[in-house]
C-alpha cells in the first residue's frame, strides 16, 4: 500500500504576510522586500516569494513571528478619529484608543473622520479579503441624517435607479427614519470611498451624520463610542 503524502502547510505570499503583521500596504511590503531588508530562512527574500509557518522571517535583523491565533476585534469608532496608523495632522487615529496588543491588527475597510460606527479590526487577512471584496456583497448598514428633508423624487433616483458618480453608478437602499425625512438607514453592499455622502451631494444634500451599524454579520450591539471588544469569527 503507498505510503499517503505528507500534508503540506498552506503557504501565504511573502508581501501579504509582511503587511498583514507590520502594518504595511503590499506596495511598501514589495518595496522593502526589494531593497533587501527582507530575510526568509538562510536567503534575501525575493520578490513574489511564498512562506509557510515552518518559514522563519526577518525585517531588519527582526524575526517576524506567524500569529498564533487569529484576533478579531469590534471597535465602536467615534467621530474625529481616521483610521489609518498615521495621524493626519491634528486628527488622532483609532490606534491610539487601543492598547498595545491590538496595534498589529489591521482595519477591515474604513470610516472617515466625519463618520462612526462599526470598525472591525484583525490579523486574520483572509476575512478582511472576505469582507472587502466586491464580488463577496457584504451587506452594511448605516443611519443617517441630511441637512434637509429628502424629496421623495430624489429617494427614488437614488434607492430605485441610482446616480452616476465618477467612479461608477451608486444604488442605496433607502428606509426612511423620521417624518421630516432627514434621518435614513442606508442599506449597500459596495463599499467605494465616502460613496454614501458623495451620492447624497449629487442631487444637492449634505450628510451631516453618519454611523454604521453593522457591516456583513457583525453590529455596533450595546458598545459605546471609543469602546472595543474582542468577537469571535462568523
Amino acid at each position: 500500500m503507498p505510503a499517503k503524502d505528507t500534508e503540506k502547510p498552506q503557504s501565504i505570499r511573502l508581501n501579504k504576510f509582511l503587511a498583514e503583521r507590520l502594518g504595511l500596504s503590499r506596495r511598501e511590503a514589495d518595496s522593502a522586500i526589494a531593497a533587501g531588508v527582507v530575510k526568509v530562512d538562510d536567503h534575501p527574500a525575493v520578490l513574489g516569494e511564498r512562506i509557510d509557518k515552518t518559514s522563519k522571517v526577518w525585517y531588519n535583523g527582526k524575526i517576524v513571528p506567524f500569529p498564533a491565533n487569529y484576533t478579531y476585534l469590534l471597535l465602536y469608532k467615534p467621530v474625529g478619529y481616521v483610521c489609518s496608523r498615521r495621524q493626519q495632522g491634528e486628527t488622532p487615529t483609532i490606534y491610539s484608543i487601543l492598547p498595545p496588543e491590538y496595534q498589529d491588527l489591521k482595519t477591515v475597510g474604513r470610516l472617515d473622520a466625519d463618520s462612526s460606527g462599526v470598525i472591525l479590526l484583525t490579523n486574520d487577512g483572509d476575512l478582511a479579503f472576505q469582507l472587502t471584496h466586491p464580488k463577496f456583497l457584504k451587506s452594511k448598514e448605516y443611519e443617517v441624517e441630511l441637512d434637509r428633508p429628502l424629496e421623495p423624487l430624489h429617494q427614488q433616483m437614488i434607492s430605485d435607479f441610482g446616480l452616476d458618480l465618477p467612479d461608477g453608478k451608486s444604488r442605496l437602499m433607502l428606509t426612511r427614519l423620521d417624518d421630516e425625512r432627514k434621518k435614513w438607514r442606508v442599506e449597500m453592499s459596495e463599499g467605494r470611498n465616502r460613496q454614501i455622502r458623495r451620492t447624497f451631494a449629487a442631487v444637492g444634500y449634505v450628510v451631516t451624520t453618519l454611523k454604521r451599524k453593522r457591516f456583513g454579520e457583525y453590529e455596533l450591539g450595546s458598545l459605546k463610542p471609543g469602546e472595543f471588544k474582542e468577537i469571535t469569527k462568523r
